[in-house]
């Protein structure tokens, strides 16, 4: 580089302006251009690109610095003391402490606390960066280099408190330590658990690497170690390994459960691949897959394989099985898109599968009767009137019998309902006005199968499928206190085969009946018809005393009066003969219709006109608030509901009057009711206990004859039902146990979560130390369920049916808790399904013990294991499963 300077004179007299000489600059011109050329160049290759960094300055960023009681320079050493709530800023690097030293000369910064007779150290310092926060006893730290060296450093990352002797900070993300602990224990300073390591590489939010480590429990060292290890710290989901559990059985022997790989895909949804290995060859595997889309939908999927063996093969009672299960839950946000909705709730798979899975432990699960799964998708087409349409796939599968029932599909196309005569202003009035019809469609195909033939070409053989369109037409209107309707009913069938009946003579002479398939389009066409008339009738009490308790009383009786007809339809039937079109020898006169065995039946042959009388009850009350500041009156149900039905056939020639049925809910409580039915018959029973023509007070008993009553209740007692509102806590519902059908209110036991293979985690209370060992408030909770049936419809005078079940729960303390299910079933005289559980929760750890004493379900399970998820595979489990049976 060159500089070139001229000064002026002082007088500030202008220089003259000196002219050029054109000879001279003739000469000169070559070499002053050339000159001017070839500085830029040279500057250019040798100054702007040279690989030469500038030297950077002594201090890359500023100091900021601040003491509440003095900061001391000392020129001679040139150091900077600061005491009492020091402090400095260095770029993103704050150190606070009680006492701080800078030296400038070696650019050191050492941080201390601040040494107090009866307290200790106090203010001991503080070293952050970003969000990287450590607390040692004392730091140094060269702000040149950046590198600093910690000495019983404390700092946390994610779940993880890390307590080491020394710590050297290398860069902004590297740390080395020296005899660390590490643990998830919320008190780090008197963990229950740690693991110490030796040498460590610690990269924050990353990951810890360390050389020699071991577990100690309550600062006893135990065996468990290993020469190196890995711990993930990322907050974000990451792929890798799952650890399998361990153990034995009676029936395959040792095995390795639950073990195999988690793929974090991608920020929308995960995989998780699970296998079991036992050594009689036994294996099994589960497929789960966990997706969700912000204001769109979100869902599950869950698929379960095992192949089961029992004893070893060449022996007689070798056995072998294969089981699977399916579980696809759907769910699509509501606003992602009004008009249209697709949901899905399958839980379907061998019947057997809950009950003989060698990784079950679901209680609830085990104890369905019937699996049951829908798809569902739906359209609404708005407008005036508007058209819905809807398409579904269901099925219905019971467990214990194996039969199997789907809809494959069903569509559904509806019209809203249409006023044709309605005006286009003002309300509708009169029979006219209040016309109404709309259309409904309505189409199957239904299959029947069973458990073995699922999935297989056999399932299709029974196969029925049809349409129904259906065309409904109503009208209602007022007279006096009286509401008037009437309806009638059109429906058109259509099906796709039919079957047609003749009497065939077999070998033995005896004519039997045979079915034949015959395919191609028919249809029949149904109508009915009716009318009904009601009105509510209330009647009150008063109090005359303000002082009462009960200041009013209101009783609302609806009656309702209503008749119905269904024509005859005989142009649907044949006469059943041979295939000569003759009578077969000895045998009445029969008829069928070619639309028995299609999906929706064939049409009723007898004319049918009955009258319905019916009469619903509801008793109401309004009371004084117990809380005498309270000056409102509370309304009270003393009778929810009482009903009375029967009816009367006008055209039956015999046993014209039906049974008549009384339903009846009465609250106890607020949270208990009792739900009562009976059935009475008004006619009498013959020696062979069967109905007659003959009332029962003409043959010598009473009005009606009670032939069926039933009780039943159900209800949950807790501590918070003696609690302000404002303290109550709702229990939680498992979601899986619900998708497997199960019950959530616990009285077929709490279900554990297979997928991590441990306990729910019990209730969590904030409590202080003082209450650890005395408690006041024991938290508990009870659920009650009684049925009972009593028959005598045939004079058989006994209850066929009656059965309590009890489940509860119950906090001995804020980290013990103990519960369990049971019942007993009177009519059979028997034990129900029993079940116990304690749960003890260990601060880091979770412990829980499953016992099932008794019945075919015997079985036990032992869990113990950290809480936090990034050490959930540091765990032990021991179990017995029940003996599958084959």
């Amino acid at each position: 580089m060159s500089i070139t300077a001229q000064e002026l004179p002082e007088t500030g007299t202008p220089i003259p302006v000196k002219k050029p000489n054109p000879e001279q600059n003739k000469e000169e011109k070559k070499p002053v251009n050339k000159e001017v050329v070839n500085i830029p160049e040279v500057q250019k290759d040798t100054v702007v690109n040279d690989s030469v960094k500038k030297p950077k300055a002594f201090l890359e960023y500023r100091i900021e610095s601040s003491a509440k009681d003095y900061k001391r320079i000392d020129r001679k050493g040139n150091t900077i003391t600061l005491y009492n709530e020091a402090k400095i800023i260095y770029g993103d690097i704050t150190i606070e402490a009680g006492k701080i030293i800078i030296n400038n000369n070696t650019g050191d910064v050492f941080a201390y606390g601040i040494l107090k007779d009866s307290l200790g150290y106090t203010q001991r310092p503080v070293f952050s960066q970003g969000s990287n926060i450590v607390k040692p006893d004392s730091i140094i730290f060269n702000k040149n280099s950046q590198k600093a060296l910690t000495f019983n450093s404390e700092t946390t990352q994610g779940e993880f408190n890390v307590i080491a002797e020394t710590t050297k900070k290398v860069n902004d993300s590297v740390f080395y330590m020296q005899n660390a602990r590490f643990t998830t224990s919320k008190n780090p300073e008197n963990p229950e658990y740690y693991f110490l390591a030796r040498k460590i590489k610690f990269v924050p939010n990353k990951k810890i690497v360390t050389g020699l480590v071991n577990m100690y429990i309550a600062d006893v060292p135990t065996p468990l170690g290993l020469p190196f290890a890995y711990f993930p710290m990322t907050t974000e989901r990451k792929s890798g390994i799952i650890i399998p559990s361990f153990g034995n059985n009676n029936s395959q022997g040792y095995f390795l459960q639950n073990g195999g790989y988690y793929f974090a895909v991608n920020d929308y949804m995960d995989l998780t691949l699970l296998g079991d290995y036992f050594t009689n060859g036994s294996y099994g595997g589960r497929v789960e897959s966990n997706y969700s889309v912000r204001y769109k939908f979100n869902g599950s999927v869950r698929f379960l394989y095992e192949n089961q063996l029992q004893s070893e093969r060449g022996f007689s009672d070798f056995a072998q099985t294969s089981r699977y299960n399916l579980n696809w839950q759907h769910s699509q946000d509501a606003k992602s898109n009004p008009s249209s909705r697709f949901s899905a709730s399958v839980n379907l798979g061998s019947s057997q599968f809950f009950r003989q899975s060698f990784n079950q432990v679901n209680q609830s699960a085990t104890l369905v009767n019937n699996l049951s799964s829908s798809i569902s998708y739906s359209k609404a087409f708005p407008g005036e009137p508007q058209v819905n349409f809807s398409t579904s796939v269901t099925h219905n599968q019971n467990t214990n019998t194996n039969a199997v029932n789907l809809t494959l599909p069903t569509l559904q196309g509806s019209v809203s309902r249409i006023f044709p005569f309605a005006p286009k202003e003002g309300t509708k009035k009169g029979v006219i006005e209040n016309i109404n019809l709309q259309y409904n469609l309505r189409g199957e195909n239904r299959i029947t199968t069973t458990d073995e033939d699922f999935f297989t070409d056999k399932m299709f053989d029974n196969a029925v499928m049809g349409l129904k369109h259906s065309i409904p037409i109503a009208t209602n209107f007022k007279v006096g206190y009286f509401s008037f309707s009437a309806n009638a009913n059109y429906d058109e069938n259509w099906v796709f085969e039919t079957f047609r009946q003749s009497l065939v003579e077999n070998e033995s002479g005896v004519f039997e009946t045979v079915r034949d398939t015959i395919n191609g389009f028919d249809a029949y066409r149904t109508y009915s018809y009716g009318a009904s008339v009601g009105t509510t009738v209330y009647g009150g009490w008063k109090s005359k005393n303000p002082e009462s308790k009960v200041q009013a009383i209101r009783h609302i009786i609806r009656p309702n009066l209503s008749y119905s007809a269904n024509p005859s339809f005989d142009e649907y039937y044949d006469r059943l003969a041979t295939e000569q079109g003759l009578d077969a020898p000895g045998r009445e006169e029969q008829f069928y219709s070619r639309f028995d065995g299609t999906l929706f039946g064939a049409p009723g042959r007898n004319f049918s006109s009955s009258i319905n009388l019916g009469v619903q009850n509801n008793i109401e009350a309004k009371v004084r608030d117990s809380d005498s500041t309270k000056t409102d009156l509370k309304k009270v149900q003393i009778l929810k509901s009482l009903n009375f039905n029967t009816s009367y056939n006008l055209a039956g020639d015999s046993l014209n009057w039906s049974p008549l049925q009384i339903r009846g809910v009465i609250p106890i409580t607020k949270n208990i009711d009792i739900n009562l039915d009976a059935n009475f018959d008004p006619y009498a029973l013959d020696n062979n206990n069967n109905r007659i023509n003959t009332f029962n007070i003409n043959n010598g008993g009473s009005l009606l004859r009670l032939t069926r009553a039933g009780f039943r209740t159900s209800f949950r007692l807790s501590s918070t039902d003696f609690e302000n509102d404002d303290e109550k806590d709702p229990s939680k519902v498992n979601d899986r146990t619900m998708q497997n059908g199960g019950r959530a209110d616990g009285l077929f036991g709490e279900p554990l979560d297979t997928s991590l293979d441990e306990p729910l985690e019990p209730k969590k209370q904030d409590v202080n130390v003082n209450k650890d060992r005395y408690r006041f408030k024991v938290p508990w909770s009870l659920n009650f369920a009684y049925t009972m049936t009593y028959n005598n419809a045939q004079r058989q005078n006994a209850i066929n049916q009656q059965s309590l079940m009890v489940s509860g729960d119950l906090e001995l303390s804020p980290r013990w808790s103990i519960g369990g299910n049971t019942g007993y079933d009177f009519a059979n005289k028997g034990i129900s399904f029993t079940t116990l559980r304690f749960q003890r929760d260990l601060e880091s750890f979770n412990m829980s013990f499953n016992w099932t004493p008794i019945g075919p379900r015997n079985s036990w399970f032992f869990f113990i294991g950290i809480k936090a998820s990034a050490l959930s595979d540091i765990k032990w489990d021991q179990r017995r499963q029940p003996d599958p049976t084959f």
